[in-house]
């Protein structure tokens, strides 16, 4: 399995994320439902935006692990956020505990979540080389 990140000289190359990735090989594709900064006991983290993006972060970190996987295999992260949050706040925090990896981004904010203590909710879609 090959991934390659793809920025064409034609479009802005941000140093947060990859405008494409392509999968070529043999691969499994592991859908890691929305995130929540909540602990292992269900409690939310308290602090607000920060806090709650790095745990969760830390979340999706525990489930890529889980299947074998860490943040190299992420294709697609999609970041939501409740409307009104500092998005640069939400960024820092993620940072922290993503690292530099690249991968495809998308940034939603919405009304509210269904759990109205949450700020954010990460999901991803991740490639994982099948063992040989």
């Amino acid at each position: 399995m090959e991934i390659t990140h793809l920025n064409p000289p034609s479009l802005h190359r941000s140093p947060a994320f990859s405008q494409g990735v392509l999968v070529t090989g043999a691969h499994d594709t592991l859908y890691v439902g929305g995130q929540n900064g909540v602990d292992a006991d269900g409690v939310v983290v308290d602090g607000g935006l920060g806090p709650q993006t790095r745990r969760a972060m830390q979340n999706l970190l525990a489930v890529l692990a889980e299947a074998g996987a860490d943040q190299t295999n992420v294709v697609s992260l999609t970041i939501t956020l409740v409307a009104g949050a500092d998005a640069t706040e939400g960024y820092q925090a993620s940072a922290e505990v993503w690292g530099r990896h690249a991968t495809t981004v998308q940034v939603i904010q919405v009304a509210g979540f269904a759990n109205p203590a949450f700020v954010v909710e990460v999901s991803a879609i991740a490639a994982i080389p099948v063992s040989a």
